[in-house]
């Protein structure tokens, strides 16, 4: 045999031999390289192997990693198990363990502050409803969920279940710490309609207290109660640029203005415009920093800035309700106002606005 066959049988031999290698190099990975194991329903165990292809985008799994990441570990075609909720008392969300795997580095929980949106309750009858779902919301805001053996009511103990647009705070030990000095009070209502609220705040809570109305007369310093005026307003959009100083504000800035990152009581009546700034309050967090909260609601239009459907309407109110359920808030005290109509409509048995004291269960200073 020549030089030129020998050179071919030795070039034949050295790619048999590689072949072969490679072979058993694949098997071996098979077998030993670790992964997140998969079960089918049929039985099959596997395992999962993850290529990092850094030619998309300069990331593991491609460019689109970046834009929406995938869960990893969830390959498509199988089951995996959805969230599971944990209650500690019927209607309350009190943690949320998904059940998914994640990049170690991955934080998957969102941030309160991050919330774009709140989340819509399902609908009450399974289907769009404006009476289901006006029941159910009236039944909502009609239930007391906690008790407090110390209340500050708008009037006498014997009066006050009777007074039209009452309001209730608590002033049970657990929920006031003398220690860190006197509580601090807001109060937002147009054309002193506060002043109950305001008076009794200042001369029997011993609160430091903030009375905003817009229309109301500027007052240097302090009045004879001790309540401090201010003629800002309450808004949830952000303030515009070279503002004036009685500009409506988000109440994060006006704690904040104020030097308060923290307040005891918040009472607001703002005419329709409490959906709104309850939104921002739940999506911004400030909800967290308020101990106590009444809010005189309005029923006999959408809003400001609040649209759709009149079931889908009522839906977004319940919604918003639940949210303060989440976050905390149970429900102390309900009084009905003046009116009984709901989005134009004259309901029997209902009122046109209704005013909800509500206790942050989660308070901590």
């Amino acid at each position: 045999m020549g030089s030129g066959g020998r050179l071919y049988c030795a070039f034949i031999s050295a790619c048999l031999v590689v072949l072969g290698m490679l072979l058993m190099l694949q098997v071996f990975v098979g077998f030993r390289a670790p992964g997140p194991r998969w079960v089918t329903k049929d039985g099959v165990t596997f395992t999962i192997i993850s290529i990092d292809n850094s030619r998309d985008g300069g990331q593991p799994g491609g460019g689109a990693r970046g834009n929406q990441p995938e869960r990893s570990g969830s390959p498509r075609g199988l089951e995996t198990r959805g969230a599971v909720f944990l209650e500690s008392e019927a209607g309350v969300l009190w943690d949320y363990m998904p059940q998914f795997y994640q990049d170690e580095n991955e934080n998957v929980t969102q941030k309160q502050s991050d919330r774009s949106q709140i989340d819509l309750q399902p609908w009450a009858g399974g289907q769009p409803s404006f009476k289901a779902e006006v029941q159910r919301f009236i039944e909502y805001i009609s239930t007391t969920q906690v008790h407090c053996a110390r209340e500050l009511t708008a009037g006498a103990p014997q009066e006050e279940k009777i007074l039209a647009g009452s309001w209730t705070v608590c002033l049970e030990g657990w929920f006031l710490n003398k220690e860190m000095g006197p509580c601090v009070a807001y109060s937002f209502s147009l054309d002193q309609k506060d002043a109950g609220f305001v008076s009794r705040m200042a001369s029997l809570a011993g609160c430091e207290v903030h009375q905003f109305d817009p229309g109301a007369r500027p007052v240097l310093g302090r009045d004879e109660r001790g309540v401090k005026r201010h003629q800002t307003w309450l808004d949830w959009r952000e303030p515009k640029h070279g503002s004036r100083r009685n500009t409506p504000k988000k109440l994060g800035l006006i704690m904040e203005s104020l030097g308060h990152h923290k307040v005891e009581f918040v009472q607001a009546d703002l005419e329709s415009a409490e959906w709104k700034v309850l939104e921002n309050l739940v999506l911004d967090g400030t909800l967290g920093r308020i101990q106590q909260l009444v809010v005189t609601v309005h029923l006999h239009w959408a809003g400001f800035e609040v649209g759709g459907s009149e079931a889908g309407v009522v839906r977004f109110w319940y919604s918003l309700l639940k949210e303060l359920q989440g976050a905390g808030y149970r429900l102390l005290h309900s009084a009905t106002g003046p009116g009984h109509t709901i989005l134009r409509h004259r309901l029997a048995g209902v009122s046109s606005t209704y005013t909800l004291s509500w206790v942050n269960t989660r308070w901590n200073y």
